[in-house]
C-alpha cells in the first residue's frame, strides 16, 4: 500500500480532492484559509488585549488551526516517509531557466541553490528570504487573505474580492517570474 501511496498521483486528484473539500466547507457554512490563523494564533497568545482585530472569539475558528495542523503534519509525512524515489519532472525549457539564473535544477522540489542552508545562511539569501516573508505577510494581510484563501475558498464562494486577488496574486507572479527574479539573480 505504501508503494502505491508513493507513486507519483495524475493532477486531477488534487484537484477532485480540493473540489470535494470546498463542497464541504460550503455546506457547513465555513471559509477556509492558510493565513487567518495567524489572527487566532495572536488572538490565543492574548493580542485582543491591546489591538482590536485580535478581538473575536477564536475557538469557532479551532477547525481551521487543525487544517494548518494536518497539512505542516501532511507535509513532514509526504516529505519523509511517502518521498518518492523518482526525481522531480521539469521540462527542459524550465531546466534551462533556471540554469539561465544560476540555478541548478537537483531533481527536489525546492532547488537547494535557492532553498538549501548554505544559501539561507549567506547575506544575500537572508536577505532575499526576509523580504520574501514581509512581503508574503504584507500582502496577504493587505489583500484580506492568502492565495488559498482566495483562490480556492473565495472563488469557490464566488466573491468578486477573491477574483480581484487572484488576478493580483497571477500578474505578480508573472512580473516576478519575468522582470525581478532575473535581476535578483544575476546580483
Amino acid at each position: 500500500m505504501l508503494e502505491l501511496i508513493k507513486q507519483p498521483w495524475p493532477w486531477y486528484t488534487s484537484g477532485a480532492m480540493i473540489g470535494f473539500t470546498m463542497v464541504l466547507l460550503i455546506y457547513f457554512g465555513k471559509s477556509f484559509g492558510v493565513s487567518s490563523n495567524l489572527r487566532t494564533l495572536c488572538t490565543i497568545a492574548g493580542a485582543g488585549a491591546k489591538v482590536k482585530f485580535f478581538d473575536f472569539d477564536w475557538k469557532t475558528q479551532k477547525w481551521n488551526l487543525l487544517f494548518l495542523v494536518g497539512s505542516v503534519f501532511g507535509g513532514l509525512l509526504a516529505s519523509t516517509i511517502l518521498k518518492s524515489d523518482q526525481p522531480l519532472k521539469l521540462s527542459e525549457a524550465t531546466v534551462q531557466d533556471l540554469r539561465s539564473l544560476g540555478i541548478t535544477f537537483d531533481g527536489e522540489l525546492n532547488p537547494s541553490d535557492i532553498f538549501g542552508p548554505d544559501f539561507a545562511l549567506s547575506v544575500k539569501g537572508f536577505i532575499i528570504l526576509l523580504t520574501g516573508g514581509l512581503l508574503v505577510g504584507f500582502g496577504a494581510r493587505y489583500a484580506g487573505g492568502c492565495t488559498s484563501g482566495h483562490a480556492i475558498s473565495g472563488l469557490s464562494n464566488l466573491q468578486l474580492p477573491s477574483l480581484l486577488a487572484v488576478i493580483g496574486f497571477f500578474a505578480g507572479g508573472l512580473l516576478m517570474t519575468y522582470l525581478l527574479l532575473p535581476l535578483i539573480f544575476k546580483i
